[in-house]
């Protein structure tokens, strides 16, 4: 248990019997009345937001999380299939929690799984990724006035709109939490 004034953002914390990880803190110490502290929430489970308001003297249990590097191997449709970087120990997690990042996932790329109560609760990717296009339809010769863009396909079958003058073979970045186009990799 800690106090509500000790909390800080990057923090799990046990709300409603769920865990939630602390989005933003805001201190607030008015002038007349208990100091407390405003929080945006967001619930590992399932990616709900909460906002509470928690007294800087009221206790607040820490959610007890751990999170394990893992290489990401294959997905069989129902589950997805990883190994433990550190002990090489083989194991699967239901998909259906993850479905919205299954497609930026890439065989043999490492990943960080967290759980709670030895349950897989979020798999956390890079800020930023780099895809190969594999499907690109070709420009419309003179569609170049509005800053045109058109849908790519990359080799995970993750879809991005990307301006008009990507190509098929060419490499893009990808932001993985607005899953837009950043810009064109060269290597």
């Amino acid at each position: 248990m800690i106090k509500g004034g000790q909390i800080n953002k990057g923090m799990c914390l046990i709300m409603k019997g769920n865990p939630y990880l602390v989005v933003e803190r805001e201190f607030v110490n008015p002038g007349k009345g208990a100091a407390f502290s405003r929080c945006k929430l967001k619930n590992l489970k399932d990616g709900s937001v909460l906002k509470e308001t928690i007294k800087s003297n009221d206790n607040v249990e820490e959610a007890d999380v751990y999170d394990k590097n893992a290489q990401y191997m294959y997905a069989d449709g129902e589950h997805l299939h990883f190994m433990d970087n550190s002990t090489y120990d083989q194991f699967e997690i239901s998909a259906e929690y993850f479905n919205e990042k299954i497609s930026y996932l890439k065989e043999g790329d490492s990943y960080k799984i967290v759980y709670w109560e030895s349950e897989a609760i979020d798999l956390i990717l890079p800020m930023k990724m780099v895809f190969i296009v594999t499907e690109a339809p070709e420009a419309i010769k003179g569609d170049t006035v509005t800053g045109a863009t058109k849908m790519v396909t990359t080799e995970t079958g993750l879809q991005v709109r990307c301006p008009i003058f990507i190509k098929e073979g060419e490499k893009i970045m990808v932001n993985t939490e607005t899953g837009e186009y950043v810009e064109r990799v060269n290597s």
